[in-house]
């Protein structure tokens, strides 16, 4: 049992044992025995009064400032000292109860992290030089290890699988609820469940930088990042005890001064002091904010922190990443060009360049030649040009490709007959040339993602005022994706270098705050000027943790707008807690001073709102984030793989 652990039972138990001494104290009031009834109201002071007291200390002392537990004990001292240490003994109980509450709910933020823990094996089946298999403690791994995962067991670090081809449960990462398939050159990421196939892998990350690590460091560093409305309820609560205790005490000197009895006097002060303590307004906003954190991250959301939270809340307008966001990002090659050399020879030298970089239309080149079975030619001093694309050195000389903006670096010319039609048409195309002669191109285009325009109309409907495509792609390119998306021309920025997008976020926050949404790579810098940057499909990705403010494991686009409607009910909560937070204390403050509140009604009004409130804000842990956004054909194939998986395990039992 954990150190935060046995601080929720302890103080279970104490308010358990207050419990005890309220109902023994009252009993020896209703039969008449006094020693029974001062036994049960002592017991209450010391269950309920002794915590309140060492808190209120530590504060004192640590911090240099005064607290609502310094209330709370003042206001039952108070009490008892003008004979009514039941009251006393009652505000001590609710009070003790009301923290036991939010311990209990702050306390589901931190059980996330150890869940987080637990998720992540202990062991992992690692190849040995000679052939062999041998288990390993997860933390003897190093990169590059080659590792065996079986049918049941949990993948043991992130990975890239190199033989096999099986379905794996990764709800626990991504907040994906159906199996994924996974097959050779798939990445694969700690404490994900393989299903049905016996799966090698070579180890991309050891277990201090996988996903799962990430996860951890992230949720933590969350908590730990206060949102600005938490920051002034805590400015608030801090001031606003100082105050309280000042009035409460000008208040004892205001009604002696009139010629009020001592007891009367402390008692009246004491009734203030209570319905003044502003519990209810300071942890209605943290209750609400880690309720919301730990709902999200559940669904494979992560915010950094409450002010990322309460700014995705505000945004009204969005603007998209196309390749890799709104597309799946895995183009395919539709067609090669090359008036001066055979289609197999073109492509062969073109892997070959792109077999030195990391953009997914690399990728579909590289693919392409495999299916061909052509081996890539060799390349030397291979450089890559941002938004340009990539040059290298053959046996021959220069070699380059790229987009238009490549092709007049070198001073290539396109315009001939020969690729009027791959020019004129709606498909990305990347030039190859040797020197200033331009040898051909390729086609490749990339499949919108399926849930990418129900979010898109979720968000609509939400009331997002805008919502734009950037990318540095073609326009023709970018309207075909926008006509399949329900995007106007209007809507869609086209052939943008990085900084053209940081200028367009730029411009559109003048008409409020704006979301960019991108891979978290190529996009950083408009990223990190947008009102809240988010990484989709963010898993296993350090640049798209570090650049955004929030992070969507999962390449579900409906996680995106389900996490912008529970920021915005995590915003309405705060704002209903505040209300009537603020609103319960100025009807029991007024009732105080002008119409003798009694003590025990002042209790349960401020001890009723604070447990309100808290209860409030934890609705939102059962608000979780889900990917209902998909078509019905991927929820169709959903259902097929599902079976599919369900199959192979009855077959294996």
């Amino acid at each position: 049992m954990g150190m935060s652990d046995r601080i929720e039972w302890i103080s279970v138990g104490l308010s358990a044992l207050a419990l005890v001494g309220v109902m023994v104290g009252f009993a020896g009031v209703h039969v008449g025995v006094e020693s029974l009834a001062s036994t049960g109201f002592g017991l209450v002071y010391l269950a309920g009064g002794l915590p309140a007291t060492w808190r209120a200390v530590v504060e004192l002392w640590r911090e240099r400032t005064l607290d609502i537990d310094l209330l709370m004990v003042i206001a039952a001292l108070a009490a008892a000292a003008v004979g009514a240490p039941a009251e006393g003994a009652i505000l001590l109980f609710l009070f003790s109860v009301s923290t036991t509450l939010e311990t209990l709910a702050m306390g589901r933020a931190r059980r996330e992290v150890a869940a987080l823990v637990a998720l992540r094996p202990e062991t992992a089946l690692r190849r040995t030089a000679l052939g062999g298999i041998e288990e390993v403690r997860i933390s003897g791994l190093r990169v590059g290890d080659v590792l065996v995962v079986r049918p049941g067991a949990k993948i043991p670090v992130d990975g890239v699988i190199l033989s096999g081809d099986g379905h794996l449960d990764e709800s626990n990462v991504t907040g994906e609820s159906m199996p994924v398939r996974k097959a050779a050159g798939a990445k694969v990421f700690e404490a994900t469940v393989n299903h049905s196939a016996v799966l090698e892998m070579r180890v991309t990350a050891t277990s201090g930088d996988s996903t799962i690590a990430r996860m951890i460091r992230l949720v933590t560093e969350a908590q730990a990042a206060r949102a600005p409305s938490e920051r002034f309820s805590a400015w608030f609560g801090q001031r606003y005890t100082v105050a309280v205790l000042v009035g409460s005490t000008l208040i004892l000197a205001v009604l002696l001064g009139l010629g009020r009895e001592w007891n009367e006097a402390i008692y009246r002060a004491a009734v203030v002091l209570v319905a003044a303590s502003p519990c209810a307004i300071v942890i209605s906003v943290p209750a609400a904010i880690l309720s919301a954190l730990s709902a999200s991250a559940r669904g494979g959301v992560l915010f950094k922190g409450g002010a990322a939270l309460e700014s995705f809340a505000a945004v009204t307008q969005f603007a998209f990443d196309k390749t890799g966001t709104l597309t799946t990002g895995r183009p395919e090659v539709t067609a090669i060009v090359s008036p001066v050399m055979p289609e197999d020879e073109f492509l062969r030298l073109l892997a070959g360049l792109e077999a030195h970089s990391e953009h997914g239309i690399a990728a579909a080149v590289r693919r392409e030649a495999e299916r061909r079975a052509l081996t890539p030619a060799d390349m030397a001093d291979v450089t890559a040009h941002p938004s340009e694309g990539i040059t290298g050195r053959d046996a021959a000389g220069m070699v380059w490709a790229g987009n238009p903006r490549m092709v007049a670096r070198m001073g290539g010319d396109i315009s001939g007959a020969a690729f009027n039609a791959i020019t004129a048409g709606a498909e990305t195309v990347i030039w190859m040339g040797r020197d200033t002669s331009v040898l051909g191109a390729v086609t490749v285009a990339d499949a919108v993602r399926g849930t990418s325009r129900e979010a898109l109309d979720a968000l609509r409907e939400a009331g997002t005022t805008r919502i734009t495509m950037m990318t540095g792609d073609r326009r023709p390119v970018a309207l075909r994706v926008g006509k399949e998306l329900g995007l106007s021309a209007e809507d869609i920025e086209a052939d943008l270098l990085p900084h053209d997008k940081v200028r367009l976020v730029d411009a559109m926050t003048r008409a409020g705050k704006v979301a960019f949404v991108g891979d978290g790579v190529n996009d950083a810098a408009a990223l990190a000027r947008a009102d809240v940057g988010i990484a989709m499909g963010a898993a296993g990705s350090d640049v798209a943790v570090q650049a955004a403010d929030v992070a969507l494991l999962s390449e579900d686009m409906a996680r995106l707008a389900a996490a912008h409607k529970l920021a915005r009910r995590t915003a309405r909560i705060i704002r209903q807690n505040l209300t009537f937070a603020i609103g319960a204390m100025l009807v029991l403050v007024s009732g105080a001073l002008l119409f003798e509140l009694p003590l025990p009604l002042a209790v349960v009004g401020h001890e009723g709102g604070t447990v309100l409130v808290v209860l409030n804000g934890l609705r939102l842990l059962f608000d979780p984030i889900r990917g209902d956004g998909r078509s019905s054909k991927a929820s169709a194939e959903a259902r097929k793989i599902e079976a599919q998986v369900s199959r192979e395990l009855q077959s294996e039992s």
